[in-house]
Order: structure tokens, then C-alpha cells, then sequence
């Protein structure tokens, strides 16, 4: 197994006890284990400079020289540093070398620019420089032009493998770590909504930090006894809402012990136990639909397409998807030719229309609980003449 930090601060190793080099390959620390503090600023650094010399004189023309640029000058470039750290988990990945790679991630707000990195580099390259135009450079005569082409063409092709890796909810799975406090439930609840949204699969929660029982106190007890007491029934609280909030998603907690876990020998015993759920995935489900069969419902980040009514150009179709918005005043639908931008709780997503959509305009959209509706009508300029 490969454990990989991807926090900047870099508290992997004081978590281990142990003194993790800063080098770009893994260490080993225990038989079947090696661990990684990934550098984004040396990432940067050496991406740089190999393809510095591409870009020598490129832009000249118009009084821009890309290769002058430093490459600690990059690092604050918004998802420069994200992307890369994507990109090389996704190298990782490819190799085959471990069973499963486990990653260490930053706060929320951190790792939801690396989650969302990909998808926003990938759109924006798609208008500025769509494929359809680098690829007259490759045949061109302009040696530098078709350098430059390719070297675009690689690096959209990473970035597009550790988006779809993100997605591949058969091989990525997502497990969030809370508190049992009402604001850490608030901003857990915004969290699934982004990784529905991204298309991540949430697999379990980890409350962590949870007071362990006690004997029940009399009531001529210490202060400090009913003050735990009281404390751990909040925290109880807070845990069964999160449940409520989190259906078909398991539940474990994490407890306060008497000394703190750090070493190898002090996260192993680290256990989490079970506080219901479950995983909500089983039977009845059409991996190529991306829902339910029997009930239409499509699954978190996964849309389902189908045809709710009429015929030719009195059709009615529906995408549907599940999305467990926080705060349903910041639901936002856009359509940008081919696609349809869905943003809630502070993330937004780009996704390709199925087909048959792109032929129709938008009629109308609904939140049905934690299911977005969106209704397509043809658009009689382009639908097939029956």
C-alpha cells in the first residue's frame, strides 16, 4: 500500500513518528507500506523545465515570452499545484505497483480546488485551444508550433486520466473525517454535495474525537462529570443527525483515548466502530444507466437520461441526477453548447450532454429532494425529420 500526503503542510510524517525524506519516490517504512509527502513546488520546478525550451520565443510576437517566466513564479498560478499533485497520484496509480494508494488530504476547502482542478483546466483548455485547432499544428510546417501542440496534447491527456481515475468510482472511493460538532455537520453536508457533484463516490464518514461512555453519573457527582456527560450526549446528537443527513452512507466513530495516536503502533489501534448505516449499494442498479432500474433514481454525480413522455418533436426527456444540495439557494443550471453546468454549495461541473439532449433545448428544471430533474424538449431546427 502507498500512503500519500497531499497536504502542503506535510503532517504525515509527525502523524507517523516518523521522518519522511522529501523524495519524489516513495519510502518504505514497513514491509507491504511506503509513504510519500509529495513536493507540489518541485513538481512544478521539474515540469517546467522540461518543457521550458518549447516555449522559448513562443509569443513573441505579441510581446510575450513564455519561457521567461520562473518556475517559483508558477506555483501562485490558481491549480497549478493541485493538477500536478492529480497527475502524479494518477502516474502512481498506473504503474500497478500497490494494491491501494490511500492519500492524505488537505482541509475541505483545499482539496475541493485539487478535486475541481482537472475539470476546470480541461474546460477552459477546450475553448482557448480546442483539439480541433492544435491538430492542424502537428501536420504543419511550424516545427515549434507542432512541439508546443504536443506537449499540450500530453498534459491534457494526464489531467483527463486523473479526472476519469477521480470518477472511476469502482477504483476511488472517498472517506470523509468530521467532528461531532453542529458547523463540522454543516460543512460535511456541503462536502457531499461537492463530491456528488464531482462525481466521487463518498464511501463512509469518520466522526472523529467522540467522548467515550461513561458509568451514568449521580447527581451528586463532580461538575466536571455532568459537564462529560452532557457533552458526549451532544456529541451522540450531532452523530445520529449526521445519519440522517448521510443516508445509505456507514457511519463510524473514532473515540477519545488517553493518549494521543501518533506512531505506527498508536494509528493501528485506531479502529473505527460502526454506528449504522449502510453502504447503499447493491442489487437493482444498471451500472450503465448509473441508477436504480426499478425506481429511475440516478445515482450521486451520475446522470440518467430517458424519454418521460411523446414522441418525434412532442418528446419530453429527463436527466436526472442525484444531488444532496446543502443549501438549495446555491443550485445554478447552465447550458454552454454541449453541455450542462451544474454548481451547488460552491462547486461547479461541466458534463457532456448525452446525444439525443444536445438536439433539444432546455424546458424546465426541479429539486426533487436529492434529485435534480432537468425536462428536454427537440429543438426542431436540428431534430431528425421523422
Amino acid at each position: 500500500m502507498l500512503l500519500a500526503s497531499l497536504d502542503q503542510a506535510h503532517s504525515l510524517g509527525d502523524a507517523l513518528g516518523l521522518p519522511i525524506p522529501r523524495d519524489p519516490a516513495p519510502t518504505a517504512v514497513l514491509p507491504g507500506l511506503d509513504v510519500l509527502e509529495i513536493d507540489s513546488l518541485a513538481l512544478v520546478e521539474d515540469r517546467f523545465a522540461a518543457v521550458a525550451p518549447l516555449l522559448s520565443g513562443v509569443g513573441r510576437e505579441h510581446g510575450v515570452d513564455l519561457a521567461a517566466l520562473d518556475p517559483a513564479e508558477l506555483t501562485g498560478l490558481p491549480g497549478v499545484q493541485e493538477l500536478l499533485l492529480l497527475v502524479e497520484i494518477g502516474r502512481f496509480a498506473g504503474t500497478g505497483d500497490w494494491d491501494a494508494i490511500v492519500l492524505d488530504c488537505p482541509p475541505t476547502a483545499d482539496l475541493l480546488r485539487i478535486l475541481s482542478a482537472p475539470a476546470t483546466l480541461l474546460g477552459y483548455l477546450d475553448r482557448i485551444w480546442p483539439t480541433s485547432a492544435r491538430m492542424p499544428g502537428l501536420s504543419g510546417g511550424d516545427l515549434r508550433r507542432t512541439l508546443v501542440a504536443l506537449a499540450v496534447d500530453r498534459i491534457a491527456a494526464e489531467v483527463a486520466a486523473a479526472r476519469d481515475l477521480l470518477a472511476d468510482r469502482t477504483r476511488t472511493a472517498a472517506v470523509l473525517v468530521t467532528a461531532a460538532e453542529r458547523v463540522a455537520l454543516a460543512e460535511s453536508a456541503r462536502v457531499r454535495s461537492a463530491a456528488a457533484l464531482l462525481g466521487l463516490r463518498l464511501d463512509r464518514v469518520v466522526v472523529n474525537k467522540v467522548l467515550p461512555p461513561q458509568p451514568p453519573v449521580p447527581a451528586d457527582a463532580h461538575p466536571a462529570a455532568h459537564w462529560y456527560d452532557r457533552q458526549r450526549g451532544a456529541q451522540l446528537r450531532a452523530v445520529d443527525e449526521l445519519r440522517g443527513r448521510f443516508p445509505g452512507i456507514p457511519v463510524a466513530i473514532t473515540e477519545y483515548g488517553d493518549a494521543e495516536p501518533v506512531g505506527i503502533e498508536g494509528l493501528a489501534g485506531l479502529v473505527p466502530a460502526p454506528s449504522g448505516g449502510t453502504t447503499g449499494q447493491g442489487d437493482g442498479r444498471d451500472p450503465m444507466l448509473g441508477g436504480d432500474v426499478n425506481s429511475g433514481r440516478a445515482r450521486a454525480g451520475e446522470p440518467l437520461v430517458g424519454l418521460e413522455s411523446g414522441a418525434g418533436l412532442g418528446s419530453v426527456f429527463t436527466l436526472r441526477m442525484q444531488v444532496p444540495v446543502a443549501d438549495p439557494a446555491t443550485l445554478r443550471l447552465g447550458r454552454v453548447e454541449d453541455d450542462l453546468i451544474v454548481g451547488a454549495d460552491g462547486v461547479r461541473r461541466r458534463m457532456r450532454l448525452a446525444p439525443v439532449l444536445r438536439r433539444c433545448v432546455v424546458d424546465a428544471a426541479e429539486l426533487d429532494g436529492d434529485q435534480l430533474i432537468v425536462r428536454f424538449r427537440p429543438d426542431p431546427e436540428v431534430w431528425p425529420d421523422e
